[in-house]
């Protein structure tokens, strides 16, 4: 089977992006909600995200710039309080979500015009969206400047809420289908994860015991 070739080199950023969206499917999203040092809220999706570690439990974020470099108001507020709080979305939020990824200016509440309740945050100062499945409170560990379009910023986890049918508070397994989380595809698109399938993997033992199996009954 044949597989087209592209030297990242040759390409443009615009070029790159593509490439990059439409292959690492699908990918997270996450809400994250910040306080500016006037207090006010903002709030905006990040796709560019995932967690990173859970020991200690780090989450990452790829927060685009503005064209001149400057940084947008995500970024700014947590290099400023250092404290951001990352929401899950569910399908049932989606619209929500698409609202604050709207280029608004700094003097407009993306929450309020999304219609999106929150309570004030309890680990950091960040609210929380009372409608998302699950919220992480996140302290900035560091940023990573790793060129002008964007900044990587790498948060410790300090809690986390889940909603609570979703959560056995024993096992802390999550139900996953109860989560209904949805995933940033490439383009304008978005995935939903009902569609799932399990796979345990097995021990070395499990693994070569099973091709000693076959050998035998082969032979």
């Amino acid at each position: 089977m044949s597989h087209a070739h592209f030297d990242f080199a040759a390409l443009t950023p615009h070029e790159r992006y593509k490439l990059l969206i439409g292959s690492v499917i699908p990918r997270p999203i996450a809400l994250v909600t910040t306080l500016g040092r006037d207090g006010r809220a903002n709030a905006g999706p990040f796709s560019f995200f995932n967690v990173l570690t859970h020991d200690p439990a780090v989450v990452a974020l790829g927060i685009e710039n503005y064209p001149d470099g400057r940084f947008k108001d995500t970024a700014r507020n947590i290099r400023e309080t250092e404290e951001f709080t990352v929401h899950i979305c569910d399908a049932a939020m989606i619209d929500q979500m698409e609202v604050c990824a709207i280029k608004f200016g700094p003097d407009v509440d993306e929450l309020a015009e999304a219609g999106l309740e929150t309570v004030p945050g309890q680990q950091v100062s960040s609210p929380r969206i009372l409608a998302a499945p699950a919220a992480l409170e996140c302290r900035r560990l560091m940023g990573l400047e790793v060129g002008r379009a964007r900044e990587i910023v790498l948060g410790r986890v300090e809690g986390a809420f889940i909603r609570e049918p979703l959560v056995d508070r024993e096992t802390l397994h999550i139900d996953q289908m109860g989560m209904d989380a949805v995933g940033r595809l490439g383009g304008h698109l978005y995935a939903r994860q009902r569609d799932q399938f399990e796979i345990v993997t097995q021990s070395p033992e499990a693994w070569f015991s099973r091709i000693l199996d076959t050998t035998a009954t082969q032979g």
